[in-house]
């Protein structure tokens, strides 16, 4: 299984949104987030012809991301999937993973740290998951794992793209 990683473009930012009362849960993309994103997801598509599943974290922020990768996928339905919440360990992640079926390539939206934890986690079980990242993914970046098997360790890293360098692939 392939696993496409990417985190969610760049947000609202924290203190201001908090100013204005609204849960942090909710906290949307800057219209230079959805920018950008779009470009990015052109990027994404040039390196990753197809996506079986495209899952989501419930937060505003991942799911407006997801939508704009679905739009680059022919409007691929995006699932939401707890799993991918930022407070969720890596084994809820793979317990969920393991239960999707005939899934060749899936591609997953979230936040820091939690998914350059899950990442590592992935590629080095004994690095012990969020107690040190091997990667760190930014705001619209991406990376791609082969997962040899779906057990902590067995992930082989094919690539780790900026949101600036997927953009560059766009054309």
């Amino acid at each position: 299984m392939n696993l496409l990683v990417i985190r969610h473009a760049i947000a609202e930012e924290r203190e201001e949104w908090a100013a204005s009362g609204e849960p942090e849960e909710e906290r949307p993309l800057t219209d230079t987030g959805r920018k950008k994103m779009k470009k990015g997801a052109r990027g994404i598509r040039s390196l990753v012809q197809h996506i079986d599943l495209l899952a989501t974290s419930p937060l505003t922020r991942a799911v407006q991301t997801a939508e704009l990768v679905a739009r680059e996928y022919d409007a691929l339905a995006v699932v939401v999937a707890s799993a991918l919440e930022p407070q969720r360990s890596p084994a809820t992640f793979l317990e969920w993973l393991r239960s999707t079926d005939q899934v060749e390539t899936m591609a997953i939206v979230g936040h820091e740290p939690h998914l350059s934890g899950l990442v590592s986690w992935l590629l080095s079980a004994r690095n012990g998951g969020r107690n040190r990242s091997l990667i760190e993914l930014k705001k619209g970046g991406a990376c791609l794992l082969d997962l040899h098997a779906l057990e902590p360790g067995q992930a082989q890293l094919e690539w780790l793209l900026t949101a600036g360098q997927l953009r560059d692939l766009r054309d």
